[in-house]
């Protein structure tokens, strides 16, 4: 494999839609309120897009340095352990993510001044500043929180209620409570997906040190977690249609539904962690597929 293309692995293209599920809900959501602005959109794109390859290079490179990755690994061969990019290169392109996300994030506060105030803008800097702390710290640094169990509260917050709830805020400058139920739904759906990766690589996880949920829990209840996890998810998201019900037009999302609920029954029968591989891929695009006719069914 040349350099070019171990990059282009490192860089993980196949989670930017699973990453930009909260981002388009939210834009969405406050499109249906009469408020949207094309360049927020753009910018809170970006944004997000530079904080989940900075995710996947820290976790590539914290996941070589812990041993997590290894000829055991299920997953994809990460860019570090195969030794085709150095920790140094890896290291010097965290920096380049760091800044690229610190710019963009910078150019999306400024372009919603003009509906926050300054202290709601210091606010929203500061949550910036810890979502690249928490793209870092997931694998790296002397605790990283993945190796703890504490990755699914993590993508929870940040892939759900950070993201949804923060990009309609950015959009409207105003927040409402009710917004809290498709933003844990994204948030839940993420979750799921991670789990799911947790499911995969248990066995190595174990060996190595990485103390997942899953490995702290086991596959038999992390089975239970995840339809726990989707149910939930699925049951919010009708939740706040029906407490906004304007139109049935709202209900399109239920077309994903037998997506997420094919994935709970898949994830109920298996007995090899390594066939789930397929099925993460399958409940990302679900849960983008899901963000996409939510938002659009609320704008109809």
């Amino acid at each position: 494999m040349s350099k070019t293309k171990a990059w282009i692995h490192a860089f993980r293209l196949r989670t930017l839609p699973l990453a930009l599920s909260s981002i388009i809900l939210g834009s969405l959501l406050a499109a249906s309120h009469h408020s949207f602005n094309t360049r927020i959109f753009i910018l809170a794109i970006l944004t997000t897009l530079f904080l989940q390859v900075l995710s996947n290079l820290a976790n590539d490179l914290g996941d070589s340095i812990s041993g997590a990755d290894n000829e055991n690994r299920v997953g994809p061969k990460r860019a570090v352990q195969s030794g085709i990019i150095s920790k140094s290169e890896m290291k010097r392109m965290l920096y380049v993510f760091i800044i690229l996300s610190l710019i963009s994030g910078s150019l999306l506060i400024y372009d919603a001044a003009q509906l926050i105030s300054l202290q709601e803008a210091i606010v929203i800097f500061a949550i910036g500043i810890l979502a690249i702390l928490a793209a870092i710290n997931y694998t790296v640094g002397k605790n990283p929180y993945g190796y703890m169990g504490f990755g699914d509260l993590f993508v929870f917050i940040f892939f759900g209620l950070v993201g949804v709830m923060g990009s309609y805020f950015l959009h409207t400058g105003s927040l409402h409570w009710d917004l809290l139920l498709p933003a844990s739904s994204v948030g839940l759906l993420s979750t799921g997906v991670l789990n799911l990766n947790n499911m995969r690589d248990i066995e190595n996880d174990a060996k190595t040190g990485k103390r997942t949920l899953v490995v702290k829990i086991g596959s038999k209840a992390a089975k239970n977690y995840h339809l726990v996890v989707l149910s939930l998810a699925m049951l919010f998201a009708i939740a706040y249609s029906i407490f906004n019900f304007s139109t049935a037009f709202q209900f399109i999302y239920l077309l994903s539904f037998p997506l997420i609920l094919r994935n709970i029954y898949i994830v109920n029968i298996n007995q090899n962690p390594q066939n789930l591989d397929s099925e993460l891929k399958k409940l990302a695009l679900s849960c983008f597929f899901f963000s996409l006719t939510f938002g659009l069914g609320a704008l109809l």
